[in-house]
């Protein structure tokens, strides 16, 4: 989506327009849409459902796999195997796309940054009216040159040698590139680790050198990389620590992120959370948000922090009958 002369929107062609531009608007339409039926689709390109179906029509013929099902809950929807052509955005979507970005990752404003640089893309193929004041960069962009190279080894299953760490305590590992993700504005590489025989998340800015190896791999089937990750935070501290909650799984999750601790459940209406840190004071500060009582089971450091928390908080309300 670089430069102007890339199409950003997605307006419906006049009447005046080719049958193929319509087709390509109706091909859109059916992605974002799938099951919408004839007369949904001429409805949304301002034709009669007969006119639609010429469109689907255009389409096959452009050997794309377009399917119908039949029955109240049938329609058209895309089939699998088609690789369709870069993203195209209203001004609205890409509006709203860079201002969300913008909000949750510190480095969107920096071009140096990955994130930063595809937004510029998107802002210079925005209309000229279309105004987005973008904020100083906050902090130096971290670098994720082989940020590219990584995705690539994810998409075709193809081992990697990695040189990893931090100056001088560099470390050599074969890899399984599974998935990389972007959690808490970094990139995560979720792989396994031939060399340590072990699942490994790594920070992609601390890759110091990658090497495409020939030999390929099979993925785990049913791979969730971002529950992974996110549930990887949560272990591996110094401090281990165990609190039972008073309220089932299905609760605690809404008060308790992933990367807070592993919940398990206790009967029907109790929670465990199983988690380590090395932080107590900034763990006791999270738990002191769960609005329901909780005990903790195992983790001195974690009382103590705790108890000096509730000290602070009731000293702040000042003496009784005030």
């Amino acid at each position: 989506m670089e430069g102007r002369h890339v199409r950003h929107t997605r307006s419906i062609p006049g009447r005046s327009a080719s049958p193929t531009a319509r087709a390509l608007v109706a091909l859109e339409l059916i992605q974002a849409r799938p099951g919408i039926t004839a007369d949904e689709l001429g409805l949304a390109l301002g034709v009669t459902g007969r006119a639609a179906r010429r469109y689907v029509a255009i389409l096959r013929e452009a050997e794309l796999p377009i399917e119908s099902v039949s029955g109240p809950y049938g329609g058209y929807r895309v089939g699998r195997g088609l690789r369709l052509p870069p993203l195209m955005f209203t001004a609205a979507e890409a509006a709203g796309l860079v201002m969300a970005t913008l909000e949750g990752h510190p480095g969107a404003a920096d071009p140096a940054d990955v994130v930063g640089g595809a937004l510029g893309k998107i802002l210079r193929s925005l209309p000229d009216r279309v105004a987005v004041a973008l904020p100083e960069p906050t902090r130096p962009a971290t670098p994720y040159e082989h940020l590219d190279r990584l995705l690539a080894a994810c998409s075709s299953a193809r081992l990697v040698q990695v040189s990893y760490g931090l100056g001088d305590h560099a470390s050599e590992m074969v890899l399984e590139p599974w998935a990389v993700v972007l959690r808490h504005s970094r990139w995560y590489l979720l792989c396994w680790s031939r060399s340590r025989s072990a699942r490994r998340v790594l920070r992609v800015d601390r890759v110091l050198d990658v090497v495409s190896l020939p030999e390929t791999f099979t993925p785990p089937a049913d791979l969730d990389a971002l529950r992974t990750i996110e549930e990887s935070f949560s272990q591996g501290w110094p401090l281990t620590i165990e609190v039972l909650v008073d309220a089932p799984p299905s609760w605690v999750s809404r008060w308790v992120p992933r990367s807070l601790a592993l919940l398990e459940p206790v009967g029907e209406d109790r929670t465990r959370m199983v988690a380590t840190t090395e932080d107590p004071d900034w763990y006791a500060r999270q738990l002191a948000a769960i609005p329901v009582s909780f005990t903790v089971v195992e983790g001195p450091e974690l009382r103590a922090a705790l108890a000096a928390l509730a000290a602070r908080l009731a000293g702040s309300a000042g003496p009784a009958g005030a």
